[in-house]
């Protein structure tokens, strides 16, 4: 059975029960530094979205599909054509990015056209991209 995890669905607030305690006027023990700025650690139900996510695009032929909607919108047939898949199998990839929110469809008479606008997905996209050369391995970090 698989489980679907909604990308955009709100955080239910918070179950820990508030604390009765008075604050105490000793200061806080100071945290590492981070070498993000100001960032904060990811919550449980974002880590199970970014997994799912990463799942998602986990597969070679749906990473494919997710770079060729991200440089231009196009219909299933040529996506399938270009990715080198069926259109039955294409379309079913189509589904799950489209139920997850990373890719968005429109329809225009009897032809329906995806591509991905999310700019977030969008800079993932390019990213991983960038960081590994067409040969596979890993491209040196820009001086």
């Amino acid at each position: 059975m698989q489980t679907w995890i909604m990308l955009n669905a709100p955080e239910p607030a918070s179950s820990e029960p508030a604390s009765s305690e008075p604050a105490s006027s000793e200061p806080a023990s100071p945290e590492p530094a981070s070498t993000e700025p100001s960032s904060t650690e990811p919550t449980q139900l974002q880590l199970r979205s970014a997994a799912a996510t990463f799942a998602l695009l986990g597969s070679a032929p749906r990473l494919h599909l997710a770079w060729l909607m991200a440089h231009e919108t196009s219909d299933v047939g040529t996506l399938a054509r270009r990715v080198g898949l069926s259109i039955p199998t294409t379309s079913q990839h189509l589904a799950k990015l489209r139920l997850a929110g990373i890719v968005s469809a429109r329809r225009e008479g009897r032809h329906t056209y995806y591509t991905i606008e999310d700019p977030h997905v969008l800079t993932m996209l390019d990213q991983i991209f960038g960081h590994i050369a067409p040969d596979g391995t890993l491209a040196p970090d820009p001086k």
